[in-house]
């Protein structure tokens, strides 16, 4: 391939490097020139171009992309049409990204212009996500580098989506006076809403003194029930964490017969977990932090057996890399805040549901109210801005407040209503940053009702307490 400028004589079946904008039109960048092309630039005043000239060994950027995308298995995965030099992948199920870095990074130093991009390695993905790019960098590349970068791909995995597998959990949690029923019950619920991205649900709950005889005998409970169509599973939240390796969850599968791959993880949250097997059955310790929404280290070994993997020792203690998560505003800071100071990094969370949805005519329907993904928009708008927050959540209702309210049954968060929804979102956002927990936060999320393909990530800031 020869790129420079390029006499309008010698043009012709020259590629354009760039836009040309003409009185009559323009031509666009890898544009084929052909003889009344030439005409017309010559016509509107140009005597050369900056073009490519394509050898015999060369491939277009399309042509190359699409034939690197062949290479790559189709299972689990969606690609585009190859335009402008790239092919985009897209995951075509719930499930775990799982990424090669050192059979990507062979791919990338083939030649600077054939890329590869895609996601982090073990990161959960919904079906329609985007997972990966792969961009031909100038117009025409060497025939002779994307076979050898195609060779890459058809021997070696780069990557794959492992589509998550429905299981059926068992939870166990165990119980002290200082832990209140309803830090339970809110543990049931973030432990289902994980959950529910692969189709698992938890089938049972038992909950039995913080004892290790207690837990191991609820463990044989779990296995001695009926077994369900899908894979079981069984989750045990302690009521105290994890102190040593010889605790009440780590002894306690050891008791019921089973064996503890590993105890701790150098992953911060989530330092406690334990994990365990009983025959093919996984018993997962949850460290404290699962009972937050905040990702956390019982999240990754969680997603990896939804996955269908087996997560060994080495798995685990290969996870410090990276491992050091975002921290929980509700637990100190790197071991760096102490007393009050810590208590006092909450984050609320207004989410805005009084509007009248009038675009969508006077015919009673309410944009609030229609399903996506088998859900009310507005809770499944609520179940993000709880998996946002870590603090109070507050849902302003207003126009048909009764019937949004009955949506966001059982949720852990507050309602206010706003009588004068109809002056517009100003008075919402009003009712809502004076709603409970909400002024003494150290910060704030506004989250429109309306939008569903918001996630948890997506946040406006509404100032600082």
């Amino acid at each position: 391939m020869i790129f420079g400028a390029v006499d309008l004589d010698q043009a012709e079946g020259a590629v354009l490097a760039h836009a040309a904008k003409l009185a009559d039109g323009r031509l666009p960048k890898g544009h084929v020139l052909g003889a009344e092309d030439i005409t017309r630039l010559r016509n509107a005043g140009f005597s050369s171009i900056i073009a490519v000239r394509v050898d015999a060994d060369d491939l277009m950027e399309d042509d190359a992309a699409a034939q690197l995308a062949d290479a790559i298995p189709r299972d689990h995965l969606r690609f585009s049409e190859a335009a402008t030099g790239r092919v985009n992948l897209y995951a075509d199920a719930n499930g775990l990204f799982v990424a090669d870095k050192t059979v990507v990074d062979r791919f990338n130093r083939v030649d600077a212009a054939i890329t590869l991009a895609c996601l982090a390695d073990h990161v959960p993905v919904r079906a329609g996500d985007m997972v990966a790019t792969i961009k031909i960098i100038p117009l025409a590349v060497s025939r002779q580098k994307v076979e050898a970068a195609r060779r890459i791909l058809e021997q070696a995995v780069a990557f794959e989506v492992k589509p998550f597998q429905p299981r059926a959990v068992i939870l166990v949690a165990t119980e002290l006076p200082s832990l209140k029923v309803s830090v339970m019950d809110k543990t049931e619920r973030l432990l289902a809403q994980r959950l529910s991205l692969s189709g698992s649900r938890i089938v049972g709950e038992i909950r039995v003194p913080h004892r290790m005889e207690a837990v191991a005998a609820a463990i044989g409970e779990a296995l001695a029930r009926p077994a369900a169509a899908a894979p079981a599973m069984i989750v045990v939240f302690g009521a105290s964490a994890m102190a040593d390796f010889s605790d009440v969850i780590p002894e306690a599968i050891r008791q019921a017969g089973g064996r503890v791959e590993h105890a701790g993880m150098p992953v911060d949250p989530g330092n406690l977990l334990v994990l365990g097997w009983i025959d093919e059955v996984p018993v997962l310790g949850a460290p404290g932090c699962a009972r937050s929404p905040k990702e956390n280290g019982f999240d990754w070994i969680l997603n990896r057996i939804l996955a269908g993997e087996c997560p060994t020792a080495q798995d685990i203690t290969g996870l410090g890399v990276g491992g050091l998560l975002m921290e929980i505003p509700t637990r100190p800071q790197p071991r760096d805040l102490t007393g009050d100071e810590a208590e006092k990094l909450t984050i609320a969370v207004v989410v805005l549901a009084a509007g009248k949805a009038s675009r969508m005519g006077d015919e009673g329907r309410h944009k609030l109210l229609a399903e996506f993904d088998g859900k009310p928009l507005v809770r499944l708008s609520a179940e993000t801005a709880l998996a946002a927050a870590v603090g109070r959540t507050v849902v302003v209702t207003g126009h048909r407040a009764g019937e949004i309210a009955s949506c966001l049954d059982g949720l852990d968060l507050t309602l206010a209503h706003n009588a004068d929804f109809a002056s517009g979102m100003a008075s919402s956002l009003t009712t809502g940053v004076a709603g409970p927990g909400v002024a003494d936060a150290r910060g704030g999320l506004g989250v429109v009702g309306g939008m569903p393909g918001r996630r948890p990530a997506d946040r406006l800031s509404l100032g600082s307490g």
